[in-house]
Order: structure tokens, then sequence, then C-alpha cells
């Protein structure tokens, strides 16, 4: 298959970027990553600079390899991440525009790459639970309904790879805080921090991400299929938080 790829290259965060075209042969049974790799390793055999990408698992488990292809997050198969996209979803002559997340929240790099460590900052507000818990217990010590250990492991499935934020026209944060809120605070070792957790994740979101206005691209373009129901979960939460916090006689946000 000739492909032509349009390729968004930057050499740093504040320098000018464009797109450079890339005329490229592959086999349709490449996967997208390993046809980068290709055409880096030509860029690199011609004295060029390769282009500038992430990846690490290539199963679609660490989130890392977040691209907008086509315009598309991951690009145009649903429920996949960007290393599960093969070259056989493409025809031969097709032009490709492959680009970086385009987000506020996610400021470039360099090429392809952007800086997600706004999801770190949000984890690191309250993504975890601190209770001293003693030694691990008998699985089947601590009952949990069987909706309720569904819907958290609904929840855990996100990776983290942006694709939300990138998608949504308002650059919001919500679905993926609202997955790391609701993993922890739908089972029983999430509960005695949950009113703290959800605030302290909540404010940190507002502070490198827009608003949710219910676009639903978020839900549309996740490679693991996260529901915007968690964000209603999240919603409902906060606003439980905030009169927990007023009747405390915290501070009101």
């Amino acid at each position: 298959m000739r492909l032509t790829l349009q390729i968004w290259r930057q050499k740093a965060p504040d320098a000018p970027g464009a797109f450079v075209d890339y005329q490229v042969d592959a086999s349709p049974e490449m996967s997208f990553l390993e046809l980068l790799d290709q055409l880096n390793e030509r860029l690199t055999l011609e004295g060029g600079d390769p282009i500038a990408f992430e990846s690490d698992c290539r199963e679609g488990i660490c989130g890392t390899c977040g691209l907008m292809i086509n315009g598309i997050a991951h690009g145009p198969q649903q429920g996949t991440a960007t290393c599960q996209l093969y070259v056989r979803r493409f025809s031969d002559g097709d032009v490709i525009t492959v680009e970086p997340w385009r987000s506020a929240g996610f400021p470039p790099v360099r090429d392809l790459v952007v800086d997600r460590s706004a999801f770190d900052d949000i984890i690191q507000a309250g993504g975890y639970i601190t209770v001293p818990t003693g030694s691990a217990p008998d699985a089947n010590l601590v009952q949990v309904a069987r909706g309720e250990a569904e819907l958290a492991m609904d929840a855990a499935a996100c990776i983290g790879c942006g694709a939300c934020v990138a998608s949504c026209p308002n650059g919001a944060g919500q679905l993926f805080t609202a997955a790391k809120l609701a993993h922890l605070n739908l089972l029983p070792q999430g509960q005695p921090e949950r009113s703290r957790r959800t605030l302290a994740m909540v404010a940190q979101m507002e502070e490198h991400f827009g608003s949710c206005t219910n676009h639903r691209e978020c839900e549309a373009q996740c490679p693991k299929g996260v529901s915007i129901d968690f964000i209603t979960m999240m919603n409902r939460d906060y606003r439980m938080a905030v009169r927990e916090n007023r009747k405390a006689g915290g501070e009101e946000r």
C-alpha cells in the first residue's frame, strides 16, 4: 500500500509547527505505530530527525499512544487505542493526517508528544486511599454488591490516554476524573475519604480543563467505552461533598 502521511512537526513547545508530507509503503498487517517506526528508521538513515511520538505497551493498556488521526482521536476504528489500529483500515493511496492531542490542558512538547501531567495532578489530588487498612484481608471478607463491583471495574478500565479531552469541544476533563473517582468511590475501601477525594480531584480538574456541556464526544471516542454516566455520579458526589463541607464549617467553593 502506498500512503501519504501528513504529520505535525514541531521542534519545541514554543517553536512554530507545520504539517510535513511523507510518502510511505506499508503492509496492511502493520499497526499504525509500526508504520511510524518504519518511517522513523528511514528518516534516521537519511540523516533526518525522527518523528517524536509516545508508546509503551502497544496493547491498548498504558494509554500513552494517543494521536489524532484524520481528526479522530485514536483513528477511525472505535473502541481501540492508536496502537491497536492497523493499516488495513485505510486504502491504497489514502492521505492520512496525524497530529497530537489539541487541548489547552495538554501543551505541546515536540511533534506528536504532549504534556499530560495535568492528569497526574488530578490523581495526586486524591486518586488513592490513605486510610490504614492493616494486612490484606481474605478476598471474600469485604462484601461488595455485584452491580457496584462491575461498575467500579468499568470505571477502572480508563487508561488515561486523554482522548476524552482531545475530542471535547470544551477541552473538558470530566470523563477521566469521573472514572478515577468512581472506581474508588463505589467500593467500601473508598468510603472514608469519599467527600475529601471528590472535592480535591474536581478542584484540580477545574484548574486545567474546560467545563462539560454534554457533547458526549468523550464517550464516543474513549477507546475503552467509559460511559458518561460516571460524570453524573461525580456531579452527585460533588454536590453531597459540598453540603457535608458546609455543615462541617468548611469553606464553600
